[in-house]
This record gives C-alpha cells, structure tokens and sequence, in this order.
C-alpha cells in the first residue's frame, strides 16, 4: 500500500459521464480526494457518497477534487450519481487496477480508504475505515485544512 509522503500513483480510469479521466489532469491544479469504495447504492457506500455531497460546500473551499473509485460500470455509477445528487467524480475499476495501484484491496469486501493527495502530487492523509464510511469526509477535511494552512504560511 502507498504511504504518507509517497507520490499519487497516476491512473486513468472512465468516469461516470463516460469520459476518460486521468489523476495528472489535476495534479499541478487541485488538491485531490481519491476515495475507494466497495459498491455503488449499498447502505455504507451510500452513508459516505451522501456525506461528501453534504459537505461539499465545504470541501470546495480547499480547491479540491473529489474521485470515488469502485468496480462498478459506468451505468451504475451514473445511476448512482443521479439518484443522490452527487456532485463529484467516480470512475469504474472493473478490473481493480487502480484500487491494486494504491493497495486498496482489502480482504472479503473491497476496502474503504480515502487518500487526501495535495497539488504536488503528493499522498498527505489515508483513512481506512469499512465502519465509520461518514467519517471519510471529516479525516478529508481535516487533511486539507493542514495543507491550505501551510500553503498560506
């Protein structure tokens, strides 16, 4: 599993829209959250999309892009999206290459975690939970409250 300090490992994936994305799109320009997930439209999956649209407001202030990556296709994704307003990113993995990229694999379910990756590129923050899927966004947030603090000193 990437760590702390380590540098974003680039991908590229289909986004909800159809469109292929790439990670370097927005290295240089944004902040990033990156966020795996185990399956669209589940109880959990569901608590930590809903959690990051409610405090979208406030992860908009960290000029900051929101990824949820899942191996569910493209339709799903986009139904997804649309049935809870979510108004970020999420990409297909159906073959888990970008989940394996970052060591997010986990043991029975596909694992929870969350990667806060700064405008350098840079990994500043993981969360693994499969738990506490509200809690995604407060450990985000926080991350990039320490990374614009530093930006402005």
């Amino acid at each position: 599993m990437v760590k702390v300090g380590d540098k974003a490992p680039l991908f590229e994936g289909i986004a909800d829209n159809g469109e292929k994305i790439s990670l370097s799109d927005y290295i240089g320009k944004h902040n990033v959250v990156l966020y795996f997930y185990p399956k669209d439209d589940t109880p959990g999956c569901t608590r930590e999309a809903c959690a990051f649209r409610d405090n979208w407001n406030l992860l908009k202030d960290y000029d900051v892009v929101v990824i949820g990556v899942s191996s569910d296709d493209v339709d799903s994704h986009k139904k997804f999206k649309e049935k809870y307003k979510l108004p970020f990113i999420l990409v297909s993995d159906p073959d888990k290459k970008i989940r394996e990229l970052y060591g997010a694999k986990g043991f029975i379910l596909p694992a929870r975690v969350t990667f806060v990756i700064d405008k350098k590129g840079m990994i500043r923050h993981i969360y693994n939970s499969q738990t506490n899927p509200a809690n995604h966004v407060n450990e985000a947030l926080k991350a990039l409250k320490q990374i614009k603090a530093e930006e402005i000193s």
